[in-house]
């Protein structure tokens, strides 16, 4: 009995040893947890969106956007109403949220077509995700997704002289660092990015609790562990201090006046609100248009993260918002 005791607990100790190594040698344990756990949230806050969906909303799904990417599809949605009144109708490409390591595009179907009732195709994409794929990957997506819409516009019926990138999360990473990209050549040099489009074809940005520095991140705490397993995950690497490349990241060390027109919004209780003060003020600096959306500290009910998939609360008053936004937008290009 000693000796199957002492088997045992050598097996015990040996498995907790290994799965230590494992947590501490890979981003991969922590990311499949996280992941898990994402995955379902998302899937629950979708479902919970459907009693919003109105009527008549058609769907082109599942389109390769790049045939030699086996993550590379696209969907898009419009109202059938829409396509009667305005052949060609603007376009908003939401890459979605997860923090750059879970989600998919089908996680946000019910959200898309709730934006494609006011007169808009919306498209949301499939991207990779860390650490099976690493930064800048997203961006390259995004980018020939663009040039996919933009080549095959009558298809989704686009005016392709309208595009709007919008995001929540780690998707508003990638919508406003692909948007420096398209506005900025030194950016796209830096990052070894093709744009899509053309600056011109970019109109505006949609951004919802998004991280656009990765330089000064508060990784305290158990939110800066899950910043710190995105971090390695994303890069390849635990210290990215050094790498300048990585550093690349941080678009607001890269931004310019030409920057598109931008509505920012976070809640009052998203750990990662600094991050959409701090781009506010830094367009705000270079004299961007812009509409922000922000909350008292002491707002109640205190708003976390992606608070503006809640269309029964707060989140409501963000979409008005932000199709305001957007109405104004195409009125000032009508204008124009």
């Amino acid at each position: 009995m000693k000796k199957i005791l002492t088997r045992v607990l050598i097996v015990i100790v040996t498995l907790g040893c290994l799965t230590f190594l494992f947590f501490k040698l890979s981003p991969y344990p922590s990311v499949w947890i996280i992941r898990n756990e994402f995955d379902k949230e998302a899937i629950k806050v979708n479902k919970e969106l459907q009693k919003f969906v109105p009527d008549n909303i058609l769907t082109i799904p599942n389109v390769p956007y790049d045939v030699n990417d086996t993550d590379a599809f696209l969907d898009a949605y419009f109202h059938k109403d829409s396509v009667k009144l305005k052949t060609k109708l603007p376009v908003i490409v939401w890459t979605h949220g997860g923090g750059l390591i879970s989600g998919d595009k089908n996680q946000l179907s019910n959200y898309c077509k709730i934006l494609a009732s006011y007169g808009y195709v919306v498209v949301a994409i499939d991207y990779s995700i860390a650490p099976e794929k690493k930064y800048p990957t997203p961006m390259r997506q995004l980018n020939k997704a663009l040039a996919y819409i933009s080549a095959n516009s009558g298809k989704f019926h686009a005016d392709k002289s309208f595009f709007v990138l919008a995001g929540d999360s780690g998707g508003s990473m990638v919508s406003a660092a692909t948007a420096n990209i398209i506005t900025n050549p030194k950016y796209a040099q830096m990052t070894g990015v093709q744009p899509g489009i053309e600056p011109n074809q970019l109109r505006a940005l949609l951004l919802y609790c998004g991280i656009y520095e990765i330089d000064n991140l508060n990784e305290e705490g158990a939110f800066g562990s899950f910043l710190k397993t995105v971090k390695w995950a994303y890069f390849g690497k635990k210290d990215i201090s050094n790498d300048h490349y990585a550093k690349t990241a941080s678009i607001t060390n890269y931004l310019t006046s030409s920057f598109p027109t931008t509505f920012i919004s976070a809640g009052n209780n998203d750990p990662l609100l600094p991050q959409s003060l701090l781009l506010s003020k830094k367009l705000s600096a270079l004299q961007v248009p812009m509409d922000t959306l922000f909350y008292a500290k002491n707002h109640y009910p205190a708003l976390g993260h992606e608070y503006q998939f809640t269309l029964d609360s707060a989140g409501k008053i963000a979409l008005k918002r932000s199709i305001d936004f957007l109405k104004k937008v195409e009125n000032n290009n009508h204008q124009q």
